[in-house]
């Protein structure tokens, strides 16, 4: 089998497909389905475009009004309310209008009452979603798929591979990895766990036969005034940054848990870490302070390599071989 690679850009980041097949002609029609599915999501659930399906819920939201969903969004919205009553409220899809108020590239900080107004509007618990009927029951809400989609189209991009009859290989979306299966001779992937402070800088090395591995982590985008750094993960219930974890890795069979829970131990701040113990997955953490912990920590293989793209915005990266 020979390694067949293709990089491409989708949901904003650099996205790359690593598989390996017989022949060239099986690996790019599994890659053609892949990037043409991860395309699908974006230009459906993507804030940014007005033609969006996402875009048509956040209308009815605006006005305060009702509206029917497909049986795809039907299942992220109820992932989304698994997700907002295990973490007692803090992984809210609601929660996304507070970048109206936090532009972290501005270097200055939304005023208490510009928080506070926002908040009004959020909150999972103000919907009343009984499937598929999505209804908003104050005017001026909004959903925010951004915390679950990119996760959810990994591990899609896995199963049209192995459709495709490619069963080794990996998808990397902009550090959410699905491994689709070992490589050849059962060799594991190497996967580098970035320093949170340290752009180019890998932690450690994780070798991974399958599942999926994702990072939270407030070190890409944020503000520093006076020695205090606000990071970009902002709690739903206050409308300001979390403080205590600086980054948080989860292994998981499916990208679109370990993502979730990465999220969910950020938010959880100071109990993530034994959050994360009780839940029972494949972890590992770094604080603020620079300590680190969880389950992964052990498993480490050392890491010398340097992340190999300085310009991919993720925690995690696929390491080549040497």
């Amino acid at each position: 089998m020979k390694l067949y690679q293709e990089a491409f850009k989708a949901m904003g980041t650099p996205c790359e497909i690593q598989l390996y097949a017989k022949t060239k002609v099986q690996a790019q029609r599994a890659a053609k389905l892949i990037i043409a599915d991860v395309r699908r999501l974006e230009d459906r659930y993507s804030r940014y475009r007005t033609d969006s399906f996402l875009s048509e819920i956040n209308r009815v939201a605006m006005v305060g009004g009702r509206i029917s969903v497909d049986k795809e969004t039907e299942g992220l919205l109820n992932y989304a309310a698994t997700c907002y009553r295990q973490s007692k409220g803090l992984f809210d899809i609601t929660s996304g209008i507070l970048r109206r108020a936090w532009n972290f590239k501005s270097g200055v900080l939304p005023s208490k009452v510009q928080v506070q107004k926002l908040l009004d509007k959020i909150g999972w618990e103000k919907l009343r979603w009984v499937p598929p009927v999505l209804e908003f029951s104050i005017a001026g809400m909004e959903i925010d798929f951004g915390g679950v989609v990119k996760e959810y189209a990994a591990d899609r991009a896995a199963s049209l591979s192995l459709q495709a009859g490619v069963r080794r290989g990996l998808v990397n979306l902009g550090g959410d990895i699905k491994v689709i299966g070992p490589r050849p001779g059962g060799e594991p992937w190497r996967i580098g766990i970035r320093h949170p402070g340290h752009k180019e800088a890998a932690m450690g090395m994780l070798l991974l036969n399958e599942g999926a591995i994702a990072s939270s982590g407030d070190y890409e985008r944020c503000i520093v005034l006076d020695g205090v750094r606000y990071g970009h993960v902002l709690n739903p219930r206050t409308g300001w940054p979390v403080r205590h974890l600086a980054s948080v890795t989860v292994i998981s069979d499916l990208c679109v848990v370990a993502g979730s829970a990465s999220t969910i131990a950020m938010l959880k701040e100071a109990n993530g870490p034994a959050w994360l113990q009780h839940l029972g997955l494949p972890h590992f953490w770094v604080d603020m302070e620079g300590e680190t912990g969880g389950s992964l920590e052990k498993g480490f293989i050392e890491a010398t390599a340097m992340v190999q793209n300085s310009e991919r915005q993720a925690a995690i990266t696929v390491l080549n071989e040497h």
